[in-house]
């Protein structure tokens, strides 16, 4: 849906308004049963998003992830720069990243090693002064990005991953969400346009995520900015950028258990550049699991609008496009099957988390929170520093599609202030939180002792079943029903 057109909007809303007159009176009746956790405005966002995402006629691949880079144009309080990262002459950066891939590797494994290529992002930062109808100045790329830093406050970079499921949307699309995190932090955001599945399949994106932290690292001959120290670095992202964040950060935490130099460095662009973590790394409602094998992704379906995993009767119908399925065929949009456990693909599949920088990860009563919990707790146990937060009877990255809810500002705030505290320098020491809904009451968690009942052992085998089915065709691919 091109969200920057009245007809294209009317044209989707219409035929739902029986649908959304009958969901607003089970609500004012208390006859709903998520009635007494949302007001009618989440009652009404949730269920309208999760009606187009199970709609009975699944949307062809290709048509999903066109709708979703469409370019609604920059306007507003907002600066925007775009920047194009030169593909460099040494193939190290790939290179590294397969050995990393490889060293992680269980056995019986394949991937297709990823061939580097220029990436495009946008330098995103807070116009101030401006409405949201002014539109964008006539002046060049170098000038949008000076007159951007011109109104940077702190020391702060955002390193920023969209959301989308791996193969939908764009930094477009996630402009306001940078745009509020550039200003509440005072800073500047990189918005990363990686390559997408399935024409790109793993490690394209994460090879693109890669090179990005190495350009702000160390930027190539005329880049508009000075290299950024780690220090001052934040990865951050939503749903499948969460999971960019944590492969990034595994890949790196793995750099520095098997380099003799530390910290290791990387040839790029003729300089051999130091790879230390950055300052934090900060997940909203990260997907952890691409095998999607957790008990949540059933359990806590009335709170979300994600959908469940395809009935093997729509697999078998599911519209073919030039996209998908993929020639020769794939088992999964992201990867090959046998690559769904691999720690670069499945943060959840990472037994390794020591030495990490500080992680903030927050979700809500959703699908994927059992993911998170798990690796929330793995981290802790490994002495890392993690802040844990779940919002009762919150959906998948309500923080940024509920912006009315005290719930989702609060939430948003707190991702602010993780970033704020270790750019900064300030302590950040493990603790959970558990917010209840309306009353944002919050409640200790534990973050040790989140999920007791299911074992890092039982986790494997859950996932590696889950493998096993998908690989054998009993389970089909999770996620290609409709994502808008």
């Amino acid at each position: 849906m091109d969200a920057s057109s009245p007809a294209a909007i009317i044209k989707v809303v219409l035929p739902k308004v029986p649908f959304l007159l009958q969901t607003a009176a089970s609500h004012t009746f208390g006859l709903s049963s998520t009635s007494s956790k949302w007001d009618l405005r989440t009652e009404l966002t949730v269920k309208f998003i999760r009606s187009l995402m199970t709609s009975p006629e699944p949307t062809p691949i290709g048509k999903q992830q066109r709708m979703t880079l469409k370019d609604p144009g920059i306007k507003g309080p907002i600066w925007i720069s775009k920047i194009t990262v030169p593909t460099p002459e040494e193939d190290d950066v790939a290179q590294t990243l397969n050995d990393a891939i490889d060293a992680l590797k269980e056995g019986g494994e394949v991937y297709t090693p990823a061939r580097i290529a220029p990436v495009e992002a946008e330098w995103t930062g807070y116009r101030a002064g401006v409405d949201k109808n002014r539109h964008r100045l006539d002046l060049s790329e170098a000038q949008h990005y000076d007159r951007l830093m011109k109104e940077v406050t702190s020391d702060i970079t955002v390193l920023y991953f969209h959301g989308g499921a791996l193969f939908l949307m764009d930094p477009a699309s996630h402009r306001p969400a940078c745009m509020r995190l550039a200003k509440l932090t005072g800073g500047r955001c990189l918005s990363v346009r990686y390559r997408l599945a399935p024409q790109h399949a793993f490690p394209a994106a994460l090879l693109d995520a890669l090179i990005a932290y190495l350009y702000l690292l160390s930027p190539p001959p005329g880049s508009y900015h000075d290299p950024v120290p780690a220090k001052h670095i934040v990865f951050a992202g939503d749903s499948a950028g969460g999971n960019l964040c944590m492969a990034l950060l595994q890949f790196i935490l793995q750099l520095h258990r098997s380099s003799p130099l530390k910290p290791p460095t990387i040839r790029f662009n003729g300089r051999d550049v130091a790879i230390p973590l950055p300052a934090g790394v900060a997940p909203n409602s990260g997907w952890m699991d691409l095998t999607r094998c957790m008990p949540s992704i059933y359990a806590n379906s009335h709170y979300d609008y994600l959908p469940a995993p395809p009935s093997e009767d729509m697999i078998k119908h599911f519209p073919k496009d030039d996209l998908w399925p993929t020639d020769p065929p794939r088992g999964d949009l992201y990867c090959e099957t046998s690559m769904l456990c691999h720690p670069l693909v499945s943060p959840l599949a990472a037994k390794d988390w020591h030495d990490s920088c500080p992680v903030w990860l927050a979700y809500g009563s959703e699908c994927l929170v059992d993911e998170g919990r798990i690796v929330a707790r793995r981290m802790a146990r490994q002495g890392g520093n993690v802040i844990w937060q779940e919002y009762e009877a919150m959906p998948h990255c309500f923080s940024l599609i509920l912006e009315h809810l005290p719930g989702g500002v609060k939430c948003f705030e707190s991702w602010v202030q993780f970033m704020k505290d270790v750019v900064e320098g300030r302590a950040i020491e493990s603790h959970g939180s558990f917010i209840a809904a309306k009353s944002l009451k919050e409640s200790v968690v534990g973050v040790r002792k989140l999920l007791e009942d299911l074992s890092d052992e039982d986790v494997g085998q859950m996932m590696n079943e889950a493998r096993a089915k998908r690989s054998t065709g009993e389970e089909g691919e999770a996620k290609v029903l409709p994502r808008l």
